[in-house]
């Protein structure tokens, strides 16, 4: 039986690139964190239901939960040194579960909204927002109608914005976050750019 549902999908922008710079080991440590972090930011009805690599499923009978989990989440995660930008996908409609797992549109959508979201943004369908019971101070910004992949009609979307979410710097090699200027590598003659590690630094100088 199908049920009407509110749907995130989250993941981590940058995250080969992470992983081919610094090794399993620190994408592994960093995915621990990761779900920290996802646990810490759950709001009320929101649950954690899976992860697929550096992709989380997380879904709500309540669409204001769900708004409240995105906005913790990822202000949490914009706030961590050295850690990649979240981008991700908000949706609403009827989902079917079926041994643990979910089917049907509303998933797909999510899952096409979240890949077209820029590094350090969510965007959520016109559905999501219609949904809302309350926004009180929260704001929308309109992206336009988009076309998806394999889906038939044209959807619009728009950016949650989110306050205390910008990122300073990031390192232009394994794509982390620089929140700590002072103990960052700074680029030898360009003051906009830091590097996590001198590793970074040493192969976007072509050493």
């Amino acid at each position: 039986m199908e049920q009407d549902i509110a749907i995130l999908i989250a993941d981590l922008s940058g995250y080969t690139s992470l992983t081919d710079t610094h090794g399993a080991m620190a994408a592994a440590d960093l995915i621990d964190k990761y779900m920290t972090l996802v646990e810490k930011s759950l709001v009320g009805k929101s649950e954690f239901h899976q992860r697929t690599g550096d992709e989380v499923l997380i879904v709500s009978l309540s669409t204001d939960d769900l708004l409240c989990t995105a906005i913790a989440l990822i202000q949490n995660t914009s706030m961590e040194n050295e850690f990649l930008q979240l981008h991700g996908g908000l949706h609403y409609g009827k989902v079917l579960k079926r041994n643990n797992h979910y089917f049907g549109n509303t998933i797909n959508l999510a899952s096409r909204i979240a890949s077209k979201a820029s590094s350090g943004t969510l965007w959520c369908s016109e559905d999501f927002i219609n949904a809302l019971e309350r926004t009180g101070p929260i704001g929308f910004e309109a992206r336009g109608e988009h076309d998806f992949k394999n889906l038939r009609s044209k959807n619009k979307i728009y950016e949650l914005i989110v306050h205390g979410s910008e990122t300073v710097y990031i390192d232009p090699v394994c794509k982390m976050q620089i929140r700590d200027r002072i103990n960052a590598l700074p680029h030898p003659t360009k003051g906009d750019l830091f590097f996590c590690s001198q590793s970074c630094l040493e192969i976007y100088l072509g050493k």
